[in-house]
């Protein structure tokens, strides 16, 4: 049985992913951890620890307690976030991961640290993006992406470490708020339309970007982390996605379960310009053909799931 370390825990992926792998490991072996601590399952359900990542001592004493072999290295601010405060970005998103892979190296642990379309750029193909492909991200998130893909394999060129990882998409998740990226207007443009049916866009019209339903983004960890090693050949930064829109994709699905939902723009230079700096769709098939990676949500599907649960959410929140 997997004794399993998460990093960034209380993040947006980190959140889902603590009570999913809890699930299937057992609320003993999957140790959460994070720089805070607040209530939620992902606390509660399980062994929680404060760690800061760039305290690279506390984080190997923290391994070292629970005698984890896997590493799950989430801790990282998001796009638009790093823009923001590039020096700050570039010591959390690269030290921290340097101080998670050493603790892994030191330890022969299995790890995984996500990557993003993030990586790529202005000059990267736009439409199908191909996994092997240019990448001269202009962004610190993008850059530390591509230093991210690279500093992981290294260390399993160099060291035989089992490095594992994915470009993810945006993601979009009802349980947890956005935390700062480019794409978290597909996951307000949800709370907007079942709160005030209606929502101001920061990315302009006809911006395509891949999206992910979470479930979908959490199922394709856990099946990575569980591929056999051997058929695997580029490890570090699967393309994976499930669907390629625009935000008046989301509108008119939106509209089909509520009719008066309206949207209107007012564009955020920052955001618009990393958004254009991206693919508008990615070739997934090194995933799908290495490892068997495929999304269950489409876009019609997810907006269903997704409005459901806001409903629900807020409904015993009182909202």
């Amino acid at each position: 049985m997997k004794k399993i370390l998460v990093t960034g825990a209380l993040g947006q992926i980190g959140t889902e992913l603590v009570v999913e792998l809890r699930k299937i490991y057992g609320e003993g072996n999957v140790v959460a951890t994070d720089i805070r601590k607040t209530e939620h399952p992902a606390v509660e359900g399980g062994p929680f620890e404060i760690v800061d990542v760039l305290d690279g001592k506390r984080l190997a004493e923290v391994a070292d307690r629970y005698r984890v072999d896997t590493i799950i290295h989430l801790a990282a601010l998001l796009s638009a976030t790093a823009e923001n405060d590039p020096l700050l970005a570039w010591n959390i998103n690269m030290n921290g991961l340097v101080n998670a892979l050493e603790v892994a190296r030191e330890r022969g642990c299995q790890f995984f640290t996500p990557s993003s379309i993030g990586a790529f750029g202005p000059s990267t193909p736009k439409d199908h993006t191909p996994q092997d492909t240019i990448q001269r991200p202009t962004t610190m998130y993008g850059v530390n992406k591509v230093a991210g893909e690279l500093l992981c394999d290294y260390y399993y060129h160099k060291f035989g470490l089992d490095t594992r990882g994915l470009r993810f998409p945006g993601l979009i998740s009802h349980t947890a708020p956005p935390g700062g990226g480019t794409t978290d207007y597909a996951v307000e443009i949800y709370y907007e339309a079942v709160k005030h049916k209606k929502y101001t866009c920061y990315i302009a019209e006809g911006t395509y970007m891949d999206m992910m339903y979470m479930p979908d983004a959490i199922d394709a960890i856990i099946r990575l982390m569980e591929a056999d090693g051997e058929k695997l050949v580029h490890r570090n930064a699967f393309n994976v996605s499930a669907m390629s829109v625009e935000p008046e994709d989301f509108a008119r699905e939106i509209k089909k379960h509520i009719p008066e939902f309206k949207m209107d723009y007012q564009v955020d230079p920052l955001r618009q310009k990393i958004a254009e700096s991206w693919p508008n769709s990615l070739d997934t098939s090194c995933a799908e053909e290495e490892w068997g990676f495929r999304p269950n949500y489409d876009l019609e599907a997810m907006t269903k799931d997704m409005l459901e649960n806001i409903r629900k959410k807020l409904n015993k929140q009182g909202a």
